[in-house]
C-alpha cells in the first residue's frame, strides 16, 4: 500500500462511515481496484478508530454531559435522574444487540458474508429499506431526540446489529431504524452517531489486538495506518456535520439512489471480471 492509497482509503472511510452508504462496500471495492491482495485485512477495520475520534470530538460537549450525569446517577442510585443520564443508558441498551451478534457470529460473517457480492446486494436491499422508512417519515412529524424511548433504543440497536452484514451500512441501518421508530431525521442521525461510539471502539480495538501487528510490522505499514487514521478523522468530522445539517432540510433519497447505483456498479464490475467475489 502506498501513502497516496492510505490517504484515499482514509477519505473513503471518513465519508462512508457516517454517510449512510456503507464503508465496507466502498473499501473492499477500492482496495481490490488498487490491487491489494487482502482487501479485507485489519486495516479496513482499524482505520475506523479515526472516525471514532471524529464522533467524540464533534459530540464532546454532549458526551461530557451524558457521562457526568450517568456516573452521578449511578453513584446516587438515581440512574434516570435527567435526560442526559437516561441517554447514557439508552446508548448501553442499543449497543447490546451488536455485541451479542458480533461475538456469536463474527466468524461465520467473516467467512461467508465478507465479500463484494453480499456487499452489493446489501447496499441495494438496505437502500430500498431506507426508501420505505423515508416514505413513512414524510407522512408525520418526527419526534425529537429527547423523546427517545427504551423501545426505540433497542429497535435501533437491533438494526445496528444488521450492519455487521457488509454493505448494509451502520449509519444507514440505524438512521433507517430511527425513522421507522418515528424519530425526526436529525434526531435519528444524532442517535445513530452516539450509538456508533461503542460499536466502532469495540471493533477497532478488537481488530487492532487480533491482527494489528501485521499492519504495523513495518515502518511503511505504521506510516500508512497513521495517515489513514488522521485522514479518516478529519473527513469524518466534516461528514458528520454535513449529514446533520443536510437532514434538517432534506430527506435521505439521495443516499438511496447512490446506494442503488453503487450496488449496481459493483455487480456489473463483478460480472465483467474487473472485481472478484
Amino acid at each position: 500500500m502506498t501513502l497516496i492509497e492510505a490517504i484515499i482509503l482514509g477519505i473513503i472511510q471518513g465519508l462512508t462511515e457516517f454517510l449512510p452508504i456503507s464503508s465496507t462496500a466502498h473499501l473492499l471495492a477500492a482496495r481490490q481496484l488498487m490491487g491489494h491482495e487482502q482487501p479485507q485485512d485489519a486495516f479496513t477495520t482499524v482505520i475506523q478508530l479515526g472516525t471514532l475520534v471524529a464522533v467524540i470530538y464533534y459530540f464532546r460537549n454532549d458526551l461530557i454531559r451524558v457521562g457526568t450525569s450517568w456516573c452521578r446517577g449511578v453513584v446516587k442510585f438515581q440512574p434516570f435522574h435527567n435526560p442526559e443520564a437516561k441517554m447514557g443508558w439508552l446508548m448501553i441498551l442499543g449497543t447490546i444487540p451488536v455485541v451479542v451478534v458480533g461475538f456469536s457470529l463474527k466468524n461465520p460473517i467473516k467467512t461467508h458474508l465478507y465479500n463484494l457480492p453480499v456487499a452489493a446486494f446489501a447496499a441495494i436491499g438496505f437502500g430500498l429499506l431506507m426508501w420505505e422508512a423515508e416514505h413513512l417519515a414524510k407522512r408525520k412529524t418526527g419526534r425529537g431526540e429527547e423523546s427517545t424511548t427504551w423501545k426505540d433504543a433497542l429497535f435501533v440497536g437491533c438494526f445496528q446489529a444488521l450492519a455487521l452484514i457488509p454493505g448494509a451500512s451502520r449509519s444507514g441501518t440505524t438512521i433507517t431504524a430511527g425513522l421507522f421508530a418515528g424519530l425526526s431525521r436529525p434526531a435519528a442521525a444524532r442517535f445513530s452517531f452516539l450509538l456508533s461510539l461503542p460499536a466502532i471502539l469495540g471493533a477497532g480495538l478488537y481488530e487492532s489486538y487480533k491482527d494489528g501487528r501485521e499492519i504495523i510490522s513495518t515502518q511503511e505499514g505504521q506510516t500508512n495506518l497513521i495517515v489513514g487514521l488522521v485522514t479518516s478523522a478529519l473527513v469524518g468530522y466534516g461528514a458528520i456535520h454535513f449529514l446533520i445539517e443536510y437532514l434538517k432540510k432534506y430527506g435521505t433519497e439521495i443516499f438511496v439512489f447512490y446506494r442503488l447505483l453503487v450496488g449496481t456498479i459493483i455487480l456489473a464490475l463483478l460480472g465483467l471480471g474487473i472485481l472478484k467475489a
